[in-house]
């Protein structure tokens, strides 16, 4: 994993961990990587301090890698990036809260039945209706697989403290 520091040509400032140095070139190139801020995808590598080697034994200890986030069905590899400390954040937070509580408000949670649920209805085995709720990630390729559409609820920092 290489760790860059970015800045785009807004000149907000964001870290984001790579593959390797021919991965970030690659998600540039394909405009994978966006400014968290104004997702703009005009990024370049900021100036950074370079990484110094460790002493034998410090060099056994592993890195600490970066922070991950649960992965659902995607298996690409791409990193998402993330911005701390923004004064937007709270009002994004908020419009992702009232999504979400739209999406959820007239739907029935079917907790860990999503699959089997989902897929009933996309049979017409019973009446169409708003559903959500959890499903591993086996059971979210086969949905995928058997073309029945869905979409993963948005989720907020807050969700997982």
């Amino acid at each position: 994993m290489i760790h860059y520091s970015l800045v785009c040509e807004n000149r907000h400032a964001f870290d984001a961990w790579f593959k390797n140095a021919a991965a970030f070139d690659q998600q540039v190139e394909m405009g994978i990587v966006t400014c968290p801020i104004c997702s703009t995808h005009n990024v370049q590598k900021s100036i950074m301090a370079p990484a110094v080697a460790r002493s034998g034994e410090d060099r056994s200890r592993p890195e600490t890698p970066p922070p991950q986030l649960p992965r659902t069905g995607d298996k690409s590899g791409e990193k998402m990036t993330f911005s701390a400390g923004h004064p937007q954040q709270a009002q994004l937070r908020d419009a992702l809260r009232q999504l979400r509580d739209a999406l959820t408000s007239e739907a029935d949670y079917v907790g860990d039945r999503f699959a089997t649920e989902a897929r009933k209805i996309h049979f017409h085995e019973v009446e169409a209706r708003g559903i959500y709720g959890e499903a591993t990630r086996d059971e979210v390729n086969d949905l995928v697989e058997d073309g029945i559409e869905f979409m993963p609820l948005p989720q907020i920092p807050e969700d997982h403290n």
